[in-house]
Parts: C-alpha cells; sequence; structure tokens
C-alpha cells in the first residue's frame, strides 16, 4: 500500500486549490476539461462526479481542481484531499499512461497587421495566463523565452493560449527566419518542455495588470468588456489589451498594447478609437478618453 499525503495550498485564483503531494505523481503534465476529457485517468473520473468539479491539472507533485461557483473550497476541501490520498493510498490509477495517444504536433506561421512580428499556432493549449517577455532577462515564468532569445532576431515574445507572437528586429527578414523559428517551436513542445511555468498557466487571466481585488466596480467593467468584446478580436492578430488603470476624476482609462499590438503603425489609433467607442457605449458617462500604452 502506498503513503501518498497530500497538503492544501491556495492558488492565485479563488476557484483553484492545490494537492501537494510527498511524492511523485507523473513524469508529465495534463488537463482536464470533463469526465470525457479524463478516460486516461480513472482518478479524475471519479473527482469530477463530485458536482463542483469544473476542470483538473495533474502534474509532476500536485493535483489543481478548479471548481464551480456553487460551493466554497473551504467547505470541501478537506474531504477531497482525503479521498484523493484514500484512492491513491489504495494503488488507484492515477493516469493510464500506457493507453494515452501523444498528439503530432504542429505549428503554423501566421502574418499579423504588425509587420515585425509574427503568429506562431499549435494545435496544443500553452497557457491560460497571457505571458510578455520584453527582452532575454524577462524570462522567469516562460522557460522557452530563453532558447528562443538566442535567436538573434527575436526582439520580444507575447504567449496566449495555444500561440506565441514574436516581435523580431527590423534589420531580419521573416521569409529568411519563420521556417527555423516554427521548426525549434515545434520541437520543442514536441519534447514535452514546459512553456509557461507559472501555476497560473491553469487558470483564465483577465485583461488587466493590476489584482482585480483592488479595483472599483467601473474598472472591473471595463475589464468584462475587455475581456468579452475585445481580447477576442485582437488575439486573432496575435496581439491584446490590457486594462492599466481607470482615473474615476478624469474618467481617463489607460490600457497597454501587447503582442503584435505593441509597436503596430495602425494598432494605437485603431484600437484606441474601437477601445474609446466601445467603452463609452456600454459604460455611459463613465468614460471620456482611452489612452493606449506601447511597452
Amino acid at each position: 500500500m502506498s503513503n501518498f499525503k497530500f497538503t492544501i495550498e491556495n492558488t492565485t485564483q479563488d476557484s483553484i486549490i492545490k494537492f501537494t503531494s510527498n511524492e511523485v505523481l507523473t513524469s508529465g503534465s495534463f488537463q482536464y476539461n470533463n469526465i470525457d476529457d479524463a478516460k486516461a485517468s480513472p482518478l479524475s473520473q471519479q473527482l469530477f462526479h463530485l458536482p463542483f468539479v469544473k476542470r483538473i491539472f495533474i502534474t509532476a507533485n500536485f493535483i489543481a481542481i478548479e471548481r464551480f461557483d456553487i460551493i466554497q473550497w473551504a467547505d470541501v476541501q478537506d474531504e477531497v484531499k482525503e479521498q484523493i490520498e484514500a484512492y491513491l493510498n489504495d494503488n488507484g490509477v492515477l493516469i493510464e499512461e500506457q493507453t494515452t495517444k501523444k498528439v503530432a504536433i504542429e505549428v503554423y506561421a501566421e502574418s499579423t497587421p504588425n509587420p515585425e512580428v509574427r503568429k506562431f499556432v499549435t494545435n496544443k493549449l500553452l497557457t491560460e495566463i497571457d505571458v510578455e517577455c520584453k527582452n532575454s532577462t524577462d524570462i522567469a515564468n516562460a522557460p522557452i523565452a530563453g532558447p528562443l532569445f538566442d535567436f538573434p532576431f527575436v526582439k520580444q515574445i507575447f504567449i496566449s493560449e495555444n500561440y506565441i507572437s514574436i516581435t523580431k528586429t527590423t534589420e531580419s527578414n521573416w521569409d529568411d527566419i519563420t521556417s527555423s523559428t516554427r521548426d525549434f517551436i515545434r520541437q520543442y513542445i514536441a519534447d514535452g518542455k514546459r512553456v509557461v511555468s507559472v501555476i497560473e498557466n491553469i487558470t483564465k487571466a483577465t485583461s488587466t495588470t493590476v489584482d482585480p481585488k483592488d479595483l472599483d466596480e467601473t474598472s472591473l467593467a471595463i475589464i468584462s468588456i475587455l475581456d468579452e468584446y475585445i481580447k477576442p478580436a485582437v488575439a486573432a492578430d496575435g496581439g491584446n489589451i490590457a486594462f492599466e488603470s481607470y482615473h474615476p476624476e478624469t474618467q481617463v482609462v489607460k490600457v497597454i498594447l501587447q503582442g503584435a499590438c505593441s509597436g503596430c503603425p495602425s494598432s494605437t489609433l485603431t484600437l484606441k478609437s474601437g477601445i474609446e467607442n466601445t467603452l463609452k457605449q456600454l459604460i455611459p458617462g463613465k468614460i471620456s478618453e482611452v489612452i493606449a500604452i506601447n511597452q
């Protein structure tokens, strides 16, 4: 009989909690969104029978679970921990790795409205929290960024969901470097290496650079609108718009342009106008101006 023991750890998201093991659980990383998706993980299938379990992420030494809003973790976390320990200590199967089929990794390159940025899209989920690396020293949360910056033409990196947007140096030409960049990203992912290292990569990030808990009602409404109306459109072009601040006295909103949006010749004016009109329409009387910041 095994001797698994778990400790409960909170994360930056109230809906997600980590159960950290005293022993190695698996050599890979696995994410399951529903019971059908978890056919290779008997433990996950058992956990999905709990009505509040929304999503499960399993990696080397912890199991993270995202809940629905019908309960609070404080009410059930101890029982879930005990269930996991009892299952594994009774030699229950965590991952039937021998039945898990490897999916061939595909990466294709897309042009963006910014001629200096190319979007490399993969058929694998990379992250659910946006990660931006402005230079070769800004790589703490993205292991893939280090070797990418070894390419002399890589200037900036932006990672979101299933794509990586790369800003090149002006003297380089995408026709000469796209193939080698795509091949490197594909092989890196196929080797099973971690693209984003932070635990938040299993949580859905909002379009903000600040903690939503510190924001007023109007700021939260702005972030919600950015997420629903703006982010999907700009993500299609390899970019992102992140909320930076709102000043109630002046009613000025500041947003940060990321990825392909940053430095794009047309984005500052076009997106500023589009965001400004959308916010004024959906939050009448609260918005005077939107200022777009290129970082």
